[in-house]
Parts: C-alpha cells; sequence; structure tokens
C-alpha cells in the first residue's frame, strides 16, 4: 500500500476529488493548512500599505491506495492540479506497512 500525501492550491480541491472518483479512488483526508516553498509567499497592498504574506494557503490530501493504483492516483492529481504557475504543490509517496478499519477489524488492503 501507498500513502499519497499531495499539497495542492485550495481552488483546485473539487476538481482533484471528481478525478480521483472517476479513477476509483475511495476516500481521502483533507487538511486546511498555510505554507510556503519556492514561491517564499508575495506583498500584497491593503488600504495604501504594502505587507509581505509569507504564508499562501494550502490543502493537504492525503490518500491511502493499493500499489498498482498509487501511479495512477499520481498522475492525476499531478494533472489535474497543475496550473503552470508557482505554487502549484507537492506530491509524495510513502509505504504503508499496515492499515486497519477499527470497526471490522479488517487489515490490510481490505481495510481501505
Amino acid at each position: 500500500m501507498k500513502l499519497i500525501i499531495a499539497i495542492i492550491k485550495p481552488f483546485k480541491l473539487e476538481e482533484v476529488r471528481e478525478a480521483l472518483t472517476a479513477i476509483g479512488v475511495q476516500g481521502m483526508l483533507v487538511s486546511e493548512g498555510k505554507g510556503f516553498g519556492r514561491q517564499s509567499g508575495h506583498t500584497e497592498i491593503y488600504r495604501g500599505a504594502e505587507y509581505a504574506v509569507t504564508f499562501v494557503p494550502k490543502l493537504k490530501l492525503e490518500i491511502v491506495v493499493e500499489d498498482t493504483l498509487a501511479p495512477t492516483v499520481i498522475e492525476a492529481i499531478a494533472t489535474t492540479a497543475k496550473t503552470g504557475r508557482i505554487g502549484d504543490g507537492k506530491i509524495f509517496t510513502l509505504d504503508v506497512e499496515q492499515a486497519m478499519r477499527i470497526r471490522t477489524d479488517e487489515t490490510g488492503i481490505e481495510a481501505l
């Protein structure tokens, strides 16, 4: 099993969710956060005063899938979340040793 962590722009969430649902992803966790990467934030002008916004809003998606589905999920996220501008995000893939569904005690792939 693989844990796929994707950091995306908030306005891309619905589009990414639809793409993942279409390829068979049955669930994901979405967390709101703020961060920065190479873009290092930006400056804005409010009531005539310029100020720096060092952290920009991001969404973190966490998805656990079978090893065979992982490349398809990564491609779907990358294609759908891409705007071509700085700050589009990142995708990380980690191995998952075990999973367990608490309600039924199912483990492994069955728990997904």
